[in-house]
């Protein structure tokens, strides 16, 4: 059986953008067999936000796994947050994971925000100043205990890494280079080529590009809105192909 996993992020949902997607969301089930969200579901971050983005996701028919953003901290609110969009069914994962059944398929999510960093030959260090390994100390936690959860998940058929932030330069172009390690971190990549990964999902890159590839040849695939132009991206994964060939997805419905 061919899974279908619709995938979008940084909607960036407030008062004023609710109903935008929700004609498109009405016809999920038609296409997709659950939706992943990656990340920047709110504007500011706000419980008020939050209740816009659960009014608009909400009750769509299928499983909806999320992860946050940066705009989801802005204000500090992010039990808050949490807890509202988990109310609507909205199942929110920081370095954790979810294992949904789709028509007798076992389909493991992981999720996590991650964080930045920059990529192999560009990225920061944690050395000098408390400040920068404070930052770079962020990013190898992430990484560490997005790896062990890759890597837990067991009697799983497909395996998907969702993240806000990239763990790839790939899919950052178009965006400027001095702004990588603000987007990502080669880390996270490293992360999801621990595990027998089929697919990672990530946003945040507005200007950057859909599709990329890990070094160890793991699909990656920006769903940023602003990327995609769609209120979804649906990706076909087939649990009957290797995990070491790593196919390429069916293309974007």
């Amino acid at each position: 059986m061919m899974v279908r996993i619709a995938a979008v992020g940084d909607v960036h949902i407030d008062q004023d953008v609710v109903g935008r997607y929700r004609p498109a969301l009405e016809r999920l089930p038609e296409c997709a067999d659950i939706l992943l969200l990656a990340g920047d579901l709110t504007r500011h971050g706000t419980a008020a936000e939050a209740a816009c983005v659960a009014q608009e996701f909400g009750e769509l028919g299928v499983p909806i796994i999320a992860v946050l953003g940066n705009h989801d901290y802005h204000c500090d609110e992010v039990p808050a947050v949490t807890s509202i969009l988990r109310d609507a069914g909205i199942l929110v994962l920081e370095c954790e994971s979810a294992t949904v059944n789709i028509g007798g398929v076992r389909l493991g999510v992981v999720g996590a925000k991650g964080f930045g960093g920059g990529f192999a030959g560009r990225c920061a260090s944690e050395f000098g100043e408390p400040e920068m390994k404070a930052f770079i100390r962020t990013t190898c936690d992430v990484a560490d205990r997005l790896g062990e959860q890759l890597r837990q998940v067991s009697e799983c058929d497909l395996l998907v890494a969702l993240t806000h932030y990239s763990p790839v330069p790939d899919t950052l172009a178009g965006e400027p280079l001095e702004i990588y390690p603000f987007l990502g971190s080669y880390l996270l990549g490293q992360a999801i080529d621990s595990a027998p990964t089929n697919l990672a999902l990530h946003g945040h890159a507005h200007a950057g590009t859909e599709r990329g590839l890990t070094p160890g040849g793991v699909r990656v695939r920006n769903v940023a809105h602003p990327v995609i132009k769609q209120a979804y991206s649906v990706y076909h994964l087939n649990p009957q192909e290797s995990t070491d060939q790593r196919r390429e997805p069916a293309p974007a419905a």
